[in-house]
């Protein structure tokens, strides 16, 4: 596993020690960042469900300002610090050892440009997050990684890879921040 593209491309990122673990896969986090990039340059953004960290160090090398990562499993975690501190960024960033669902309920309008979120597939967590940022958009942006099969509502983008699908939500004109 590694980053794809920008300042940190190539360099490995250490996957964490636990089989339930699902990272997401360089194709489709190289496809979802891809689809970002006119929203990347100096973004807020915030990990959700972070795992190792791949897709907000993605976006930081790919010009993101800095990254809150939100994540509870303890093999998660070791890689996740491993990695911010192999690519030697402590100050863009913040680990935050929470369940995501209350973290996000929790934030204000506003708070974050692009949110990321790759809960367990098949979780109704993921419909949790959606309503709940439908209701009260704590950023601009929120990506949603999910199972092909997982119904959400239609976003502004939205590509499926072969059993991933990536929905993109923008609130426009409700943010503030």
């Amino acid at each position: 596993m590694r980053i794809i593209a920008g300042k940190f491309a190539d360099r490995l990122l250490t996957p964490p020690a636990d089989p339930r673990v699902r990272p997401t896969a360089e194709h489709v986090r190289g496809g979802l960042l891809d689809l970002l990039a006119p929203w990347l340059p100096k973004a807020r953004v915030l990990d959700l469900f972070a795992g190792t960290g791949a897709l907000g160090l993605e976006a930081i090398s790919r010009g993101a300002a800095k990254c809150d990562f939100v994540e509870f499993r303890p093999a998660s975690l070791h890689a996740l610090k491993a990695n911010i501190a192999a690519l030697r960024l402590l100050t863009k960033t913040r680990v935050f050892k929470r369940d995501a669902v209350p973290f996000a309920g929790a934030l204000g309008p506003g708070s974050y440009d692009i949110t990321f979120a790759d809960p367990p597939y098949e979780s109704k967590v993921l419909d949790r997050l959606y309503e709940g940022w439908k209701a009260r958009p704590y950023s601009r942006i929120l990506a949603l990684e999910h199972a092909r099969t997982h119904k959400l509502p239609p976003g502004i983008l939205r590509t499926a890879f072969v059993d991933t699908t990536v929905t993109v939500y923008e609130a426009l004109g409700r943010v503030g921040g």
